[in-house]
C-alpha cells in the first residue's frame, strides 16, 4: 500500500478531498458495518506513523489493547485512549496514525482498548470495558493523578461517560481528560448538525441517529449518556478539541461552557476551517499535529507535576 514518507503533510485542501472522498462513505449507513470497519482499519495502515513508533498488542482487564508508545525514556504518567466511530465502527488500528501522534506528544504510551462495539454489543458494553481498562491500568501500579483519559467523537463520549461512572462510584479521577471532537448529545439536536452539514467532510449527520439507536436501543436512560445533562464541577482539567465546520461542534462548545460554568478548569482548541476528528489524520495534515501536540504537552503537564 502507498505510504507518504513520515513527516510529509499535504495541503489543507488535499486532505479534506481525500477525507470527503476515502473516509466519509465508510462513516456513512450504506455500507455493511463489517465492510466500514475493515475499510478504516486499512486507511489507517496507510498513513506513516512518526519514526521511533512502537507498537504491541496485549489486555487491560481481558480487554484487547493495542500500546503505542515513542522510543523515549517513560514518563511516570500514562494515556488511555478511546476511540472513535459512532460506537459502531474503529479501532486501534483505524487510529493509530492519532495514537502514535499523542504518545510521542505524551512522551509515554497510549493504551488503546478495543472495547466492544454496537449493534452487537450495545450500552453498556463499551462503558464496561472502558472501565476494566481503567482498573487495569490502576491495578498496574499506575496512581489515578498520573493517568489521562483522552476519546475521540464516540470515543470522546465514552470518556464522559467513565468519568460520570468513575465519580459515581466514588473513585479517583483521571489527572487529565482530553476530548477531540466529543460526540456528547445521542439526540442530535444541535444546530449544527443542519448548519454544518455541507461543510464537514468527515460526517454525514444522517448516519447519527441510526448508531445511536444502535448503542442505546430501545430508549435506554442512563446519566452516562447524557453527559451535557451533568453535573460538571469537581471533574479533572478538560483540554476539548474541535472544528468550526463540523456538524458536532456544538457539542464541544456547549461542554465548554457548562464545564467552565461549574468552575471546571477548561481548554479549548478550536480550529477553523476544520472538519470532524481532523486530528486523525496526524502526519498527514499539519493542522493535525499542531494539535496533537499541543494536546499532548497539556496531558502531561496536568499529570507530572
Amino acid at each position: 500500500m502507498f505510504r507518504l514518507p513520515s513527516g510529509m503533510h499535504l495541503p489543507t485542501a488535499v486532505n479534506r478531498f481525500a477525507t470527503r472522498a476515502l473516509i466519509a462513505p465508510l462513516l456513512a449507513p450504506t455500507l455493511p458495518v463489517p465492510v466500514r470497519r475493515r475499510g478504516l482499519d486499512l486507511v489507517g495502515a496507510s498513513v506513516p506513523l512518526p519514526r521511533g513508533t512502537r507498537r504491541a498488542r496485549g489486555e487491560l482487564g481481558g480487554v484487547p489493547t493495542e500500546v503505542v508508545a515513542p522510543s523515549v525514556p517513560f514518563g511516570p504518567h500514562r494515556v488511555l485512549y478511546l476511540h472513535g466511530g459512532g460506537y459502531l465502527v474503529g479501532s486501534a488500528a483505524s487510529h493509530r496514525p492519532l495514537l502514535a501522534g499523542l504518545a510521542h506528544a505524551t512522551g509515554t504510551p497510549v493504551h488503546a482498548p478495543e472495547y466492544r462495539l454496537a449493534p452487537e454489543h450495545p450500552f453498556p458494553a463499551g462503558l464496561e470495558d472502558a472501565l476494566a481498562a481503567w482498573h487495569a491500568l490502576r491495578a498496574a501500579g499506575h496512581p489515578a493523578e498520573r493517568i489521562a483519559v483522552a476519546g475521540d467523537s464516540a470515543g470522546g463520549g465514552l470518556t464522559m461517560a467513565l468519568l460520570l461512572r468513575l465519580r459515581a462510584d466514588g473513585e479517583d479521577l483521571p489527572g487529565s481528560v482530553g476530548l477531540v471532537s466529543p460526540w456528547l448529545d445521542l439526540g442530535c439536536t444541535a444546530d449544527a448538525m443542519t448548519r454544518n452539514a455541507a461543510s464537514d467532510a468527515m460526517l454525514d449527520p444522517s448516519w447519527l441517529p441510526s448508531a445511536a439507536a444502535d448503542y442505546a436501543p430501545g430508549g435506554v436512560v442512563a446519566p452516562e449518556l447524557r453527559p451535557l445533562d451533568a453535573d460538571l464541577s469537581g471533574l479533572p482539567p478538560l483540554h476539548v478539541v474541535a472544528g468550526s465546520d463540523e456538524i458536532l461542534v456544538d457539542d464541544a462548545d456547549t461542554l465548554v461552557e457548562r464545564a467552565r460554568a461549574a468552575g471546571g478548569t477548561v481548554e479549548y482548541q478550536r480550529v477553523e476551517g476544520m472538519w470532524h476528528a481532523f486530528p486523525t489524520l496526524a502526519g498527514l495534515l499539519a493542522e493535525a499535529d499542531d494539535v496533537l501536540g499541543h494536546l499532548g504537552a497539556a496531558l502531561r503537564a496536568d499529570c507530572v507535576r
